[in-house]
């Protein structure tokens, strides 16, 4: 039993952390600890690098997306790197009639290496990464050069906003998460800096780039945190939105999860000494990204040791029931979520809090089997 015990509340602690003591841990800080930014209005020469893989139906549409930012036309710069295309990608981009498009063709290396080719042919001052799949809101681009305008500012990274929608849609639930994780990058920026990036939109100055030769990693982890590594601030812009249209179902989805834990960890494991050496940086990447990966080797042994403890006293019958009650829900969530009432709040946020965990625990397992995603392609980063 007092394996039992400890088990049960290590595991729980763990948990708990993450979800909100983490959080709390921020909010604190953000009290105490505050960097203001120097943002200006300027207007630094843009590179777009959007690595595309067989983007033919949607390729137009995003340079069109890009070029038409409420943005000086002679500040940017869109170089559209094709990885192997099949399809009609390099004959679109390469008779785009307008010479700030251009064409990168590459054979299917994997996404990192067309981010890396990118970044050697730029000109631009910031480079901007956007997948291809994404479109920007007309003002992104401008709040993303202001905040350019700071000297200690390294990069900058843009926020979701909700677009198309999911088929068999992990709903209300999804949508909660975004604005919980939203609101700890905000209170991470105000500190110092934000943990990573997301690859739907972030840049960062050209001479921060750090090529990064191991395809396997998240691109957007491996290239923002070095920023913050080289000791410059990596800023979260909730105003920069970017969305995307579209329509994917819960089995995709679940597919691409389980990929972005394997490339995630890696990234993160692959940093070294400085993820665990860097103050209060650390802090974040271990809490917001890494252990979070982890959870679900918690949940599964806090489930067991409760199991054995359940007679042990009221507590533990209290929280074997609680635990029972939320995955019973989740259960039922799965069950209706193409109903109407499988959208509801209750049924949502269990779904996707398992959802998410189921996904990131076939994601480590995957690492543990020596699983490495290199070639890239659509939805995959």
């Amino acid at each position: 039993m007092i394996v039992a015990k400890i088990i049960f509340w290590i595991s729980l602690a763990v948990c708990v952390y993450i979800y909100f003591g983490y959080p709390l841990l921020l909010w604190v800080v953000s009290r105490f600890r505050s960097r203001p930014v120097r943002e200006g209005d300027v207007h630094p020469l843009a590179t777009f690098i959007i690595p595309a893989y067989n983007e033919g139906g949607g390729i137009a549409r995003k340079i069109e997306n890009t070029l038409s930012l409420d943005y000086p036309a002679d500040r940017i710069e869109v170089l559209v790197v094709s990885n192997g295309s099949t399809d009609s990608t390099d004959a679109i981009v390469r008779a785009w009639p307008d010479s700030r498009v251009k064409l990168i063709a590459l054979p299917q290396p994997g996404k990192m290496e067309a981010l890396n080719e990118g970044a050697k042919a730029a000109t631009g001052e910031i480079l901007i990464f956007t997948d291809a799949d994404f479109y920007l809101d007309p003002h992104s681009l401008l709040e993303i050069a202001r905040k350019f305008a700071d000297p200690e500012v390294g990069g900058v990274c843009g926020a979701r906003r909700p677009g198309g929608t999911a088929a068999e849609s992990t709903g209300e639930g999804e949508g909660m998460y975004h604005r919980w994780d939203k609101w700890q990058k905000i209170r991470e920026s105000s500190i110092g800096s934000v943990f990573a990036a997301d690859g739907l939109l972030y840049a960062i100055r050209r001479g921060l780039y750090v090529p990064v030769s191991l395809a396997s990693q998240a691109d957007d982890i491996a290239i923002s945190t070095r920023v913050v590594l080289q000791g410059y601030r990596l800023l979260f812009e909730p105003k920069a939105t970017a969305w995307e249209e579209a329509v994917v179902s819960a089995r995709e989805e679940f597919q691409r999860k389980i990929r972005v834990t394997n490339h995630s960890v890696r990234a993160l494991l692959a940093i070294g000494p400085p993820l665990v050496t860097s103050g209060f940086y650390s802090v974040e990447l271990l809490s917001h990204k890494l252990v979070r990966h982890f959870i679900p080797f918690f949940l599964v042994p806090l489930f067991i040791a409760n199991a054995v403890l359940v007679r042990e006293s009221p507590f533990y019958a209290v929280t074997m029931a609680g635990q029972i009650f939320v995955y019973a829900l989740a259960i039922a969530g799965t069950a209706l979520r193409s109903h109407r009432i499988g959208r509801s709040k209750i049924l949502t946020v269990p779904y996707f809090f398992c959802f998410v965990n189921a996904a990131a625990l076939l994601g480590i397992l995957s690492i543990f089997r020596r699983h490495r995603v290199e070639a890239w392609s659509t939805r995959s980063a």
